[in-house]
């Protein structure tokens, strides 16, 4: 008897999953309805980083944890782990329903040793060099403009879970600086296009706001800090998809959450390799009119 119910529960359970892998073989519309309830997220969740903001002391999402906490993670953080942490920004302490939308919403932190505020910028915002520093989440990166702190960038994004995503996507990215040891950055997805058929001949978008949902949004909040004898680099993301039919909430909501915290864990790991090779060679190269060591 047993036997037979955990039998039936196993081939309900793959049943659900194969009606899972099955949802994104179909189109979605990005609805105005739920473009406007992101935008109540993105607002509550940056009245909050307002408030944050207020305290130079509390500048890091770590420095907001309980004691012992938060000296115990910044212990981690210098030893060389990355912190994660599921964030669900609510509205007067009420959860913000997205309809027919799904917020996948992460901040990280890392930490960089050895380095400065300006090397660690300095790579953060060659964003021609994107492509090299993400690869392979990053297939192409180019600075379409610069006025001063602010950027506009194209990227096009591959990832490859269940099935295998391609995006154009255009960026708006404005830089602030708070003091000399502290710079914040917000990012906002202008445009985000599914690719179908990505290099081959006939490669096309499909049209913006009408494909399979995989991101319709996504909006990034980087702070960078220089203390300790190096720079503590956190990223706080918020993105946009196609929800999932309730049927099968309890099934994929855990695959959906590991998915962009893998991709946050990536990217905090990808930059921190990045600035410290880049600190590494400008330690290495030798000054003006120095001898290098090569005959």
């Amino acid at each position: 008897m047993a036997q037979s119910v955990l039998r039936q529960r196993a081939l309900s359970s793959l049943l659900a999953l194969l009606g899972v892998l099955a949802v994104p073989a179909h189109a979605a519309e990005l609805k105005q309805k739920t473009v406007e309830a992101f935008g109540r997220y993105i607002r509550a969740t940056e009245a909050r980083m307002a408030e944050e903001s207020r305290d130079a002391n509390a500048f890091l999402w770590v420095d907001h944890l309980p004691e012992p906490r938060c000296q115990t993670v910044y212990a981690q953080l210098r030893e060389g782990r990355i912190y994660l942490e599921h964030v669900n920004t609510r509205e007067e302490g009420k959860p913000i329903e997205i309809p027919s939308g799904l917020i996948h919403h992460w901040v990280g932190v890392a930490f960089i040793p050895g380095v400065t505020l300006q090397q660690t910028l300095a790579v953060v915002q060659d964003y021609d060099n994107h492509q090299n520093i993400y690869k392979p989440d990053v297939q192409r990166s180019k600075l379409l403009h610069r006025d001063g702190d602010t950027f506009q960038v194209y990227m096009r994004l591959h990832k490859k879970t269940i099935v295998t995503v391609v995006l154009n996507a255009e960026y708006d990215v404005r830089y602030f600086t708070d003091d000399a040891t502290r710079v914040r950055s917000r990012s906002y997805s202008t445009r985000i296009a599914e690719v179908e058929d990505p290099g081959e001949p006939g490669e096309r978008e499909k049209p913006v706001g009408k494909d399979h949902g995989y991101l319709w949004r996504l909006y990034s909040y980087w702070r960078f800090q220089e203390k300790d004898g190096g720079v503590y680099v956190q990223l706080e993301s918020t993105a946009l998809s196609r929800g999932v039919p309730a049927i099968f909430a309890w099934l994929i909501n855990p695959l959906l959450r590991s998915i962009p915290r893998e991709a946050l864990a990536n990217l905090l790991g990808a930059t921190r390799s990045a600035v410290t090779k880049s600190s590494a060679a400008g330690r290495a190269r030798p000054a003006s009119g120095e001898p290098n060591g090569m005959s």
